[in-house]
C-alpha cells in the first residue's frame, strides 16, 4: 500500500494546478469581475449561478449550498475519490512526480505503465464503438433494438462491437505503438501457442469505467451460435480492473447518487441502461460477482453514509437465484447506515424486460415498490417450512430468529420480532426470547472471532456535533460592523500581496467582534503575514481554523470584490482596511476617554497627561486614515 504523499509535493501540486482549468471540465464559467469567475454549481441544482472560482487564490465556493475548498477537494468531491487519489490524479495531469514518506509509493515507471494501459483501453473503446456501425455488426444492432435501445442510447453508454476474427483489435492497437507486453497485461487478449489474439470476438461490448470515467475493462455478450464461450465474458483481473471493486455505470450515476442519496443495484448492463433511460439514474451493476464489501465502501462514500439518510435498493430476479442473491446482499447490509431495500418484480422480469414490455413507467414502479431488505430476508427464511403445523412454525422460528438477530439497529429488532410473530402466528414473547438468544450467540461469536483493530473496521461515520456550528453563527446581515469585518477579511485573504508591512502590523493588531471572524483573524495571524503563494496561504488559513469554519474561509477567498481593474482593486482594498483601522481607533479612543472621565481630581497628573497624549496620537492617525480614503 502506498505511503503518505510528502507535504511539499501536495503543496506543489496545489500551486501548479490551475483550478479554473480543472473546474472548466465540469462547469461552464463566466467572468464575475477582476480575477473571479462564476457558474452553475455542480454540487446542487440551481438556476442562477452561485458557484464562484478565484484562480488567484486557488479556491472555489458555492454561496447556495456552501461547498468550497481548493482544487484537491474539488476533484475529491466531484469524482468521489480519496484525497490521495485526487492528488495523484492532479499530479498526473501536470506531469509531476510525487514522492512518498519512507519511499513507499507507486514507482514512476509503474505510473507510466498504468497510463499506457488506460490509453490502450480508451483507444479500444473507440474502436469498438466505430465497429458497431459496420455491416458485420448487424446482429449487435438487432440485439440492442429488440431491447429498446436506439443509436443514441448505445452512444450514451459507449456500447460497441468486437468484430469476428482473431486479430482486429490486436492489429489496431499494435499500429498505435502498443507492445506485446502491454497488450498482454491489458486483459483484452488471450494467449495461445501462436501468441496473443483478441479476447472479445463477435460480441456486443460495454466499456466498464472507473468512478473517474476512465475505461478500465470490458463486458462482452455472446451474439452468435458458433461462439462456444460463456454468455457474458468480462475482462479478467488486471492492474486496472478488479471486479470486486468495480460497479458498471458508476461514472454516469455518481452525481445523482450523491445528490439524491440513493443507490440502485441491478444485475446486468442492459438493466443499468434501462434504468437510466427510464429516469432511474442512480442505477449501477456489479460485473460478474456478488455485491461485496469493496462495493459497500464505494457506495457509502457516494451516499455520505453517516446516519442522516440515504437508501440502497437491490433489484433481483424473482427466481431462486435472485432470492439467493438478495440474501447475500442482506449479509452486506449491516455495513450500511443507510436504509436498504429490495425490489423484486412478481413476474420475475428484470428492469430491461420491464421497459421492453411495459415502458419506462414500469421501471419506476418497480423501484417504488421496494420493501425493506430485513423483511425480504426474514420472509425468505420462512418459505422452506410448513407454517400450518406446530413443528413447521417452531423450525421456522429457529431459522428466522438468527436473521432478525443480525439487524444491527437495536430499536429495529423488537419491531421485526413482532412482525415475525404475526407472520408465524406465534406468541410475541416466544419470538422475543428466540431472537434475544440468537443475538447473544451472535455477539459471543463476534467477540471470539474479532481480530482487526477498531481503526481497521469500516464503521459508520459519527454524526457531527453541532456545538461549534452554534458558536459560530452568522452575524446579522444588517450589522455594519460585522459587514466591515467580513469585507476586511475578504481583502486580506484574497489580496494579501497588496498589504505593506505597516498595514500587516495594523491588521494583526486589529480587534474583531464576530466570533467566526475572530477565529479567521487568529488563523491568518498564525499562518503568517506572507504565505509562500496565495493558494498555499489560503490552505494554511483553512488548516488553522476549526473544521466547521473551512467553508467560511473558501467563501472569503472567492467572494466578488467590487473592482473593475487593478487600480480600482488596490484603492478598494486600501479603503476597506483603513475603515477597519479607523473603527479600531474609535474604539480605543472611547476606552481612553472613559478612563480619563473616571479619574478624580487626586489622580496622577502624569497619567492624565499620558492619556491626553495617546488620545491626540490616535486622532492624528484617524485623520490620516480618513484623508487616504478614496
Amino acid at each position: 500500500m502506498a505511503g503518505l504523499i510528502k507535504r511539499e509535493d501536495i503543496d506543489e501540486v496545489r500551486e501548479r494546478t490551475d483550478i479554473k482549468e480543472v473546474v472548466d471540465g465540469y462547469v461552464t464559467l463566466r467572468s464575475a469581475g477582476v480575477g473571479s469567475f462564476k457558474g452553475l454549481c455542480p454540487f446542487h441544482d440551481e438556476r442562477s449561478p452561485s458557484f464562484h472560482v478565484r484562480p488567484q487564490v486557488g479556491n472555489y465556493h458555492c454561496f447556495g449550498c456552501g461547498e468550497g475548498g481548493d482544487v484537491i477537494s474539488f476533484v475529491q468531491k466531484l469524482d468521489h475519490i480519496s484525497f490521495v487519489e485526487a492528488v495523484e490524479k492532479l499530479a498526473g495531469r501536470i506531469g509531476f512526480e510525487l514522492h512518498y514518506e519512507d519511499g513507499v509509493g507507486p514507482k514512476r515507471e509503474d505510473v507510466g505503465k498504468r497510463q499506457r494501459l488506460l490509453d490502450a483501453h480508451k483507444i479500444a473503446a473507440e474502436f469498438f464503438r466505430e465497429q458497431i456501425n459496420e455491416p458485420g455488426a448487424a446482429e449487435a444492432r438487432r440485439f440492442l433494438q429488440e431491447r429498446g435501445f436506439d443509436r443514441q442510447a448505445a452512444d450514451h453508454f459507449g456500447v460497441g462491437f468486437a468484430p469476428k476474427g482473431w486479430d482486429h483489435l490486436l492489429r489496431h492497437l499494435s499500429s498505435r505503438g502498443f507492445t506485446q507486453d502491454e497488450l498482454k497485461r491489458s486483459g483484452m487478449f488471450s494467449e495461445g501457442s501462436r501468441g496473443i489474439y483478441d479476447r472479445f470476438r463477435g460480441r456486443l461490448v460495454w466499456p466498464i469505467r472507473s468512478i473517474t470515467g476512465d475505461t478500465i475493462g470490458f463486458g462482452a455478450r455472446r451474439l452468435f451460435d458458433d461462439d462456444q464461450g460463456p454468455k457474458y465474458l468480462n475482462t479478467p483481473e488486471t492492474p486496472l480492473y478488479s471486479k470486486s471493486q468495480v460497479l458498471y455505470g458508476i461514472d454516469l450515476a455518481k452525481r445523482d447518487i450523491a445528490r439524491k442519496r440513493q443507490l440502485v443495484v441491478v444485475e446486468g448492463y442492459t438493466d443499468v441502461m434501462a434504468c437510466h433511460l427510464a429516469g432511474i439514474t442512480t442505477a449501477v451493476a456489479t460485473c460478474g460477482t456478488a455485491f461485496g464489501s469493496e462495493h459497500v465502501k464505494i457506495a457509502r462514500r457516494l451516499l455520505s453514509d453517516d446516519g442522516t439518510g440515504g437508501e440502497v435498493i437491490f433489484t433481483f430476479d424473482g427466481d431462486a437465484a435472485g432470492q439467493k442473491a438478495a440474501l447475500r446482499a442482506f449479509e452486506e447490509d449491516q455495513k450500511f447506515v443507510a436504509q436498504t431495500f429490495v425490489a423484486v418484480e412478481p413476474s420475475g422480469a428484470d428492469p430491461c424486460e420491464l421497459r421492453q414490455s411495459r415502458g419506462d413507467s414500469a421501471v419506476g414502479e418497480l423501484i417504488s415498490s421496494r420493501r425493506p431488505l430485513f423483511e425480504f430476508a426474514i420472509k425468505a427464511s420462512l418459505k422452506n417450512f410448513d407454517l400450518t403445523t406446530v413443528e413447521g412454525r417452531v423450525q421456522a422460528l429457529r431459522a428466522a430468529a438468527p436473521v432478525v438477530a443480525q439487524i444491527r439497529d437495536s430499536a429495529m429488532r423488537p419491531a421485526y420480532s413482532r412482525e415475525l410473530a404475526k407472520w408465524l402466528g406465534t406468541d410475541v414473547d416466544d419470538v422475543l426470547r428466540a431472537v434475544g438468544s440468537a443475538t447473544k450467540r451472535l455477539a459471543s461469536a463476534k467477540a471470539d472471532t474479532r481480530q482487526a483493530p477498531v481503526g481497521d473496521r469500516d464503521e459508520p461515520a459519527p454524526r457531527q456535533d453541532n456545538a461549534e456550528q452554534q458558536r459560530f453563527t452568522r452575524p446579522d446581515p444588517h450589522d455594519r460592523v460585522a459587514k466591515l469585518e467580513r469585507e476586511a477579511l475578504e481583502v486580506v485573504v484574497q489580496q494579501s500581496g497588496l498589504l505593506d508591512e505597516s498595514q500587516w502590523q495594523r491588521f494583526a493588531a486589529a480587534t474583531l467582534t464576530v466570533p467566526a471572524y475572530i477565529a479567521v483573524h487568529t488563523a491568518i495571524r498564525a499562518a503568517g503575514s506572507a504565505g509562500p503563494t496565495a493558494t498555499g496561504w489560503v490552505e494554511q488559513i483553512r488548516q488553522e481554523v476549526p473544521e466547521v469554519l473551512g467553508p467560511l474561509v473558501s467563501e472569503l477567498a472567492v467572494s466578488p470584490i467590487p473592482a473593475r481593474d487593478a487600480d480600482a482593486m488596490a484603492a478598494y482594498c486600501r479603503d476597506i482596511l483603513n475603515r477597519l483601522f479607523e473603527l479600531n481607533i474609535t474604539h480605543q479612543k472611547a476606552e481612553k476617554l472613559g478612563e480619563l472621565q473616571r479619574l478624580d481630581a487626586s489622580a496622577d497628573p502624569a497619567r492624565v497627561q499620558e492619556l491626553n497624549r495617546e488620545l491626540m496620537q490616535l486622532e492624528m492617525e484617524r485623520r490620516q486614515l480618513r484623508s487616504e480614503l478614496s
